[in-house]
C-alpha cells in the first residue's frame, strides 16, 4: 500500500515542481538561474519526498486500527486504502476524512496549482511581441502539458466514475490499474522523444534506412 500510493502521489507533485520550473523560466527568464539552482531544487525535492512519505505513513498506520469481521476480499489490484477501510467493521470515519484530505492534497491542489501556473505563463507569453519567440517559449512546455494530460485525465475519469458508480467493481479495478500504471510508463517516452539528441538520432536512422531501401530497390 505505502509504496504504490507514495509513488502515485510523487508523480502528481513532480508535475507541480515541473510546472514551477516552467513558470519561473517563462515569467522570470532573467532570474531563472538565480532561482532554480541545484541547491534550491534539492531542497524542493527533499521536502516533497519527506512530506509525501509522512502523510502516507500516517495513511498506513490508520489502517492498522481497523478490524475485519466480514469479507476480507479487497476490490482492488493491490491493498488500496479506500477499498480496505470500506470493508472494516469498526469506525471508519477517521480513515474516510484522511482519504479525502490525501486526494485533495495530492491531486486536486496540485492540479489547481498547475492550472494557475499556466494561466501566468499564458499571460506572460501574450506580452511577447514576436510570434516566433512566443511559439518557441510555448514549445518548452509541450512535454509537461502532455504529462499533465496523461496523468490527470485518467485520474478524473476514474474518480468521477467511481464516485457516481458508473462502472461495476471489475471495471473500476481495471480503470484504476491502467490509470496508475500507464502514465508512469509514458513519462520517460514523452520526455525522451522531446529531447533534441534523440530526435536527431531518429532522423539519422530514418535517413540511413531510406538510403538502404533506395540502394536495395536499384
Amino acid at each position: 500500500m505505502f509504496f504504490v500510493q507514495f509513488f502515485i502521489a510523487m508523480q502528481s507533485l513532480t508535475l507541480v515542481v515541473l510546472a514551477y520550473d516552467r513558470f519561473v523560466a517563462i515569467c522570470f527568464p532573467l532570474r531563472y538561474h538565480v532561482i532554480m539552482t541545484n541547491s534550491s531544487m534539492l531542497v524542493i525535492i527533499a521536502c516533497v519526498w519527506v512530506f509525501t512519505a509522512t502523510l502516507h505513513i500516517i495513511l498506513v498506520l490508520l489502517i492498522t486500527r481497523l478490524s475485519y469481521c466480514r469479507s476480507i476480499v479487497i476490490e482492488s489490484y493491490f491493498c488500496d486504502h479506500g477499498p480496505m477501510y470500506l470493508i472494516a467493521c469498526n469506525d471508519i470515519f477517521p480513515n474516510y476524512i484522511y482519504a479525502k484530505i490525501c486526494i485533495t492534497v495530492f491531486n486536486f491542489i496540485p492540479f489547481i496549482l498547475i492550472v494557475l501556473s499556466y494561466v501566468c505563463i499564458i499571460s506572460a507569453l501574450l506580452k511577447i511581441a514576436s510570434g516566433e519567440e512566443r511559439l518557441k517559449a510555448m514549445k518548452t512546455c509541450t512535454s509537461h502539458l502532455m504529462l499533465v494530460v496523461v496523468y490527470y485525465v485518467p485520474f478524473f475519469i476514474t474518480y468521477i466514475a467511481a464516485f457516481m458508480s458508473i462502472f461495476n467493481s471489475n471495471t473500476n479495478i481495471l480503470c484504476t490499474s491502467l490509470s496508475s500504471t500507464i502514465p508512469p510508463m509514458l513519462n520517460p517516452i514523452i520526455y525522451t522523444l522531446k529531447t533534441e539528441e534523440i530526435i536527431g538520432t531518429i532522423r539519422k536512422i530514418y535517413k540511413i534506412n531510406n538510403r538502404i531501401t533506395a540502394v536495395v530497390n536499384q
